[in-house]
């Protein structure tokens, strides 16, 4: 089994776990479930923004501990003020030693687009995204049928959430549908782990006009950026660059300067 099958196998477990703790109901009366998300479209569109999506990842299966002292409060402050377009929160805590009061935190201080980052595999997820605060939520083709990948994104249009759609390769690009308008393609391979923003540059033009194009992993550098931006990306997430350095806010505030 791969690591993305481990996670997949523990997550379905996970979920059945906190439907008894928590049920649909309740997660519908949380004050969250009745605001109205932002969209992270109008973001990325957005010419006066920056396109980073900055995110808050204390661990990776890859890199193990990356930062387990920063605050989520004040980075994803930090990341708001240095001019972020979106903010990411990993809220898995196996593998990413991510949880929900993460989100909930980051909701309380932010005025753009907060995405969940977790391995989205049913629909109960969904609702709890919105309930927790989220606007954007991350639905991952590799581990995700193309008719879930159709109820999925249906049911997160109807309650107002924006949806990433992750894809790899080509092939799975075959999954999307028009429910969804933004692309992130992940520049790591899943195999190897290895990262090159050349695998954004070769999906570009297989991704319909239609869809604002993200272009996730492996984003270090300012120039890199612009050498996407001429190939028509909007949207760029950004991870480990920020969370592995001291002040990942700071550090976020500087980089964006640069984008100026």
């Amino acid at each position: 089994m791969t690591i993305l099958d481990k996670i997949v196998e523990y997550k379905k477990v996970e979920v059945e776990e906190q439907k008894l703790r928590v049920s649909l109901d309740s997660l519908k009366m949380m004050s969250s479930y009745s605001r109205t998300p932002y969209s992270l479209k109008e973001f990325l569109l957005d010419e006066n923004k920056s396109g980073v999506i900055s995110e808050f990842k204390r661990q990776s299966p890859s890199k193990g501990i990356i930062n387990g002292i920063s605050d989520v409060e004040d980075v994803v402050s930090k990341y708001q003020e240095a001019g972020a377009s979106a903010v990411s929160v990993l809220t898995d805590f196996t593998s990413f030693g991510g949880t929900s009061i993460d989100l909930i935190k980051a909701r309380k201080v932010l005025q753009i687009p907060l995405l969940r980052k977790d391995f989205i595999i049913d629909e109960y997820q969904i609702h709890e995204s919105k309930a927790l605060g989220a606007d954007v939520i991350l639905l991952i083709a590799s581990i995700l049928s193309k008719q879930q990948i159709e109820e999925f994104s249906s049911l997160a249009k109807s309650l107002g959430l924006s949806v990433l759609f992750e894809v790899h390769n080509e092939e799975e690009l075959e999954k999307l549908n028009d429910n969804i308008d933004i692309v992130g393609v992940n520049n790591r391979n899943l195999a190897t782990f290895e990262v090159s923003i050349q695998n954004s540059i070769s999906l570009v033009d297989k991704i319909p006009s239609r869809c604002v194009k993200v272009s996730e992993s492996g984003i270090s550098e300012v120039e890199k950026i612009i050498e996407l931006k001429k190939y028509g990306f909007k949207g760029f997430l950004i991870g480990e660059n920020f969370m592995k350095t001291d002040n990942p806010g700071e550090s976020a505030i500087e980089f964006i300067k640069g984008l100026a």
